[in-house]
């Protein structure tokens, strides 16, 4: 049986196409304006990298921020639920879940079989998630690929108090105008978020194995300094971005 799982998410939509235990395709697409027609196109590039037509698929489900702009999804879950589930495929020692995307962050705590035990978000301001380290990296003049190599080359503690991003962007500039170096200002940066999601984190408990999942877990300065404020070291899968949109096709296959 063929199903797919789509995650609509505030900055991309992702896709995942499974036959079975097999993950035939997956895509990832930026949202854009017209999130529908990102969805459709994303869709459009999982079917046609695994050689299949529409018809083929037995069931879709839909998750993430945007799932209701997905008509053709068949049901729908929650981000919490296609996370946990995703993960614990991937990983089966996995109790629990760290995800963080461009607008939220959360925290899931799992049994074996993928099922929510408990699970906390971050506030609603996106200083704990992936949006704060974009905006960061404007304010340096940086591309966010290298923001997070860079924070690990520094080996001082710069703390910074802004908890919105509107404010931390000033204190950067600040920070900038006083002569402070980059490679410290990206490093604490990297820590404020990091504080931010590990704070989210230990209000549900930490029980090992630890995952990092979402676009930020591509982000070695945050899944490092992550990891040291927890004392632990997770283990981040292969393709973060899609390990919801996974989860979405593994219920699909389910309910299919």
């Amino acid at each position: 049986m063929i199903t797919a799982g789509l995650d609509i998410g505030a900055e991309t939509v992702k896709v995942v196409i499974l036959r079975g235990r097999q993950i035939l395709s997956h895509s990832v697409v930026l949202t854009g304006i017209d999130t529908k027609q990102s969805t459709e196109q994303a869709l459009a590039e999982a079917l046609h990298k695994a050689g299949i037509a529409s018809d083929d698929i037995k069931h879709v489900t839909a998750t993430g921020s945007g799932r209701k702009h997905a008509p053709f999804a068949y049901d729908q879950v929650t981000e919490i639920i296609a996370d946990a589930k995703g993960t614990t495929w991937l990983f089966p020692t996995v109790r629990t879940v760290i995800d963080v995307g461009a607008e939220e962050s959360r925290g899931i705590k799992c049994d074996a079989e993928g099922r929510v035990l408990d699970f906390a978000r971050n506030e609603k301001c996106a200083a704990g998630a992936g949006a704060f380290v974009e905006a960061m990296a404007k304010a340096l003049e940086l591309k966010v690929e290298e923001m997070g190599e860079l924070s690990l080359l520094s080996q001082k503690e710069i703390p910074m108090n802004a908890t919105c991003v509107v404010f931390a962007e000033s204190e950067v500039v600040s920070l900038i105008h006083t002569g402070v170096d980059k490679v410290d200002i990206a490093r604490a940066i990297h820590d404020a978020i990091a504080t931010r999601i590990t704070s989210m984190v230990r209000r549900i408990g930490i029980e090992k194995d630890v995952a990092f999942t979402g676009g930020v877990a591509k982000n070695v300065g945050v899944v490092a300094l992550a990891g040291n404020h927890l004392g632990i070291e997770p283990l981040i899968p292969e393709n973060p971005q899609i390990v919801g949109a996974l989860g979405a096709a593994l219920i699909a296959r389910e309910r299919g």
